[in-house]
């Protein structure tokens, strides 16, 4: 008997339907069967079920003499179902990788429930995918399992029936089937969740719910969406047969209302002809099944009360008003905007007529973000080393909390942003400040960069529109000709960004700021790093940091986490960061950009997610090696001297699109993986910290490190803020640099999968 009886219904998704069920067939968990239920499509859905029918025992296809709809083609998959539970997928769905492994797993710990709700995302035919805005609603705190009365908030989740996993023998006892029509999942759904003895929740998303520009059942127009009448009719009456699920009613009359309204609001769904009757029916409905009790907001209470008198008109007039004050309010909202911009300029041009203030300096990283990065090194060494100095530092309001105290945080967009910019001697950024900036006579801005550049970069993008999509390669040149300075950490990186950012600024060749704290951070400030990180006391710690693709839309992740921490054993944690987005200027190197999308959580409890970390320097700090493909990151991680793997198994797809200036195959900081699987090999025989590791990593910092000593920021704020060029602090040689040690130094017999 297998653990799972997935069941796809298939009508008219021949295009999708290949996905589908590849999705199911590629899990590492594999006690499951697959039915897929043939509803008599006229396109080729049957020859696809046929065909994963004989390539793999474990799909069986059914094939439905006529055209019955979802619910009696799922009632036919039941019939033939063996696992101990159903799991429900349209056939242009999809499941997420390593969704029945969490399943499985969820089930396990919660008791093996009678049903477990789990979380979905959109995804849209552009690639953008967007995860359930009620995620909150399945949070995993409390009791393992429960009943629907514990917490009635789930039945404000999508009354669907994919979301979901059912004990099979729970609802062979309850007797529970489809109706035929639309709104299938609604008789079904309701009766489910109030009837389980045990519900268990599960946060993460198992489902991609594919949005189909045409031809789904939701943006169809037909008059088959009256159907929704007799759906709610089944709801009742299986309620009025069970006296003690009666506290019920209230509830679902108010669902029952809502979701009449959103039928009855969409322009896709009803032929203009037959609205009225749609309403009147509505009417009758909430006639016949009316029980007050369940709270709403006052518009959905105004709205709910016009339908049930059957008052079409006035709430026509209603829906209008709204859409028109819905109208209104934007146009508000941007008038004010645009006159309090307005405001702001004028505010801005006079402050440029004002003196500069000589001892004050404004400092930012990662197009607004929080405290991190070179500027963040450089503000701090500055306030040490200048007398009198004021910095600020520019950053969203949510990441006020990183500035330290003595410094004055900025937000973008107010007064005091306008007239900092306008007044401040000394203004120091690793990307690009606002556009409408006006560089003085006598400002100095600061250009830190944001690392040693591996892949093209700047005006090196013009021949590369895959990688350099919207940039403004005239407005990135206007920027570089406000820069007086530009920070390089090597060699390397001052010929690369002379020839991509070519202007008259000065490049000083000081190393990188950011990696001073490697430097100058004992095992005990590590040890409580990891500690406020949650990683427990004695594990190795891999930091998993890849970068973005240029060349994808949507970010899909070349490695598993789950399966490697699987491979490794229970000595590992993993700290995985998601790939971010590269800024639209090109002025960085992609180390720090912003811009994450994130639809997959995990809930392993030896992998944590630090996507959101605002410190990319404590993360290195608290790992004992990292796991990249393409990120600056490497360049930073090796003044560490912990290990470096690199996975790169999209290579030649990724040098097509973006373009790097050497070959890191070549030349890497150490072991390189060419798949997933040869990962596994390298973590599970140590060639990830052997002797061949250690001599990659030796050559690869004494090319691209020479003055990563713990003094570049010293360098920089004697050179740009106290003038001084002479009797600067000299390098310290890699043979006399104190490599930082892990706060837990891996005991040598700990090996992958130990």
């Amino acid at each position: 008997m297998p653990r799972f009886t997935v069941i796809v219904p298939a009508f008219r998704v021949q295009a999708y339907l290949h996905a589908c069920l590849d999705s199911v067939l590629n899990q590492s968990f594999k006690d499951y069967e697959i039915i897929v239920v043939d509803d008599s499509s006229p396109d080729a859905c049957g020859p696809i079920a046929d065909e994963y029918a004989r390539r793999d025992p474990r799909v069986t296809a059914l094939h439905l003499p006529r055209n019955s709809g979802l619910g009696p083609a799922r009632n036919a998959g039941m019939e033939r179902a063996s696992g101990d539970y159903l799991i429900f997928l349209d056939g242009d769905d999809t499941l997420l990788p390593e969704a029945l492994r969490t399943i499985a797993d969820r089930l396990g710990a919660t008791g093996d429930p009678d049903v477990l709700m789990y979380d979905y995302a959109r995804t849209y035919w552009s690639g953008r995918s967007v995860r359930n805005v009620l995620a909150d609603r399945l949070d995993e705190r409390g009791p393992a399992s429960f009943r629907l009365a514990d917490r009635p908030e789930l039945l404000q989740l999508l009354m669907v029936v994919w979301n979901k996993a059912y004990r099979r023998a729970f609802v062979e006892a309850e007797g529970f089937t489809f109706p035929p029509g639309y709104y299938e999942d609604t008789p079904w759904t309701y009766p489910v969740l109030m009837s389980a003895g045990s519900i268990a929740v599960l946060d993460a998303v198992c489902v991609s719910y594919r949005q189909r520009r045409r031809g789904n059942i939701l943006s169809t127009t037909s008059e088959r969406h009256f159907d929704i009448f007799d759906q709610y009719d089944r709801v009742f009456a299986y309620v009025d047969a069970r006296p003690e699920l009666a506290v019920w009613r209230p509830l679902l009359f108010r669902r029952m209302l809502d979701h009449f309204s959103a039928v009855y609001a969409s322009r896709d769904r009803l032929p203009l002809p037959s609205r009225p009757a749609f309403f009147r029916l509505a009417t009758d409905s909430c006639r016949r099944h009316h029980t007050p009790g369940a709270p709403a907001p006052l518009p959905a209470q105004l709205r709910h009360g016009l339908m049930r008198l059957g008052a079409r008109r006035t709430y026509r007039a209603l829906a209008a008003g709204r859409r028109l004050g819905n109208g209104l309010r934007r146009g508000a909202t941007a008038l004010r905007g645009a006159v309090r911009g307005a405001a702001l300029q004028a505010y801005y041009r006079l402050q440029l007529l004002l003196p500069l203030r000589s001892r004050d300096a404004v400092f930012a990283a990662d197009g607004g973000g929080g405290y991190a990065g070179s500027p963040a090194a450089i503000e701090a060494k500055a306030r040490e080393l200048v007398p009198g100095l004021r910095t600020a530092w520019i950053c969203r309001p949510v990441d006020a909390h990183t500035v330290p105290t003595g410094t004055r945080p900025l937000a973008p967009g107010t007064f005091a942003y306008w007239s900092a910019l306008a007044r401040a001697t000394y203004l120091v950024n690793n990307a690009d400040f606002d556009r409408r900036l006006v560089k003085r006579r006598g400002q100095i801005l600061l250009q830190t960069h944001q690392g040693t550049p591996l892949k093209t970069v700047g005006t090196d993008l013009l021949d590369r529109p895959a990688a350099a999509r919207d940039t403004d390669f005239a407005q990135l040149l206007r920027n570089v000709d406000t820069w007086d300075f530009a920070l390089s950490a090597n060699p390397h990186s001052t010929l690369v960004r002379e020839r991509a950012y070519p202007s008259a600024y000065t490049t000083l060749e000081y190393g990188s700021p950011h990696t001073d704290v490697y430097h100058r951070t004992g095992p005990a400030e590590v040890a409580r790093l990891r500690e406020t990180l949650g990683i427990p006391a004695g594990t190795t710690v891999l930091l998993h940091a890849p970068t973005h693709r240029d060349y994808r839309r949507v970010q899909r992740p070349a490695l598993d986490p789950e399966l490697l921490i699987r491979v490794l054993g229970p000595r590992f944690v993993i700290l995985e960061r998601a790939p971010r987005a590269r800024n639209g200027s090109g002025s960085g190197s992609g180390s720090g950009s912003r811009g994450v999308s994130r639809t997959r959580t995990t809930t392993h409890p030896r992998i944590i997610d630090v996507t959101g970390h605002p410190c990319l320097e404590t993360l290195a700090l608290a790992s004992d090696a990292l796991i990249t493909d393409y990120s600056s990151l490497m360049f930073d991680y090796v003044n560490l001297d912990r290990p470096v793997v690199l996975h790169l198994d999209d290579i030649e797809a990724f040098e097509a699109a973006r373009g790097t200036y050497f070959d890191i195959t070549a030349f890497p900081p150490g072991v390189v993986a060419r798949s997933q699987d040869e990962l596994f090999d390298i973590f599970a025989t140590d060639h990830w910290r052997g002797s061949r590791s250690a001599q990659l990593r030796a050559a690869f910092r004494a090319r691209f490190c020479p003055y990563d000593d713990g003094h570049a920021a010293e360098r920089v704020v004697r050179h740009v803020f106290l003038g001084e060029t002479d009797g600067l602090p000299l390098p310290v040689p890699p043979s006399a640099r104190r490599a930082v040690l892990p706060a837990q130094q891996n005991p040598a017999g700990v090996r992958a999968g130990g």
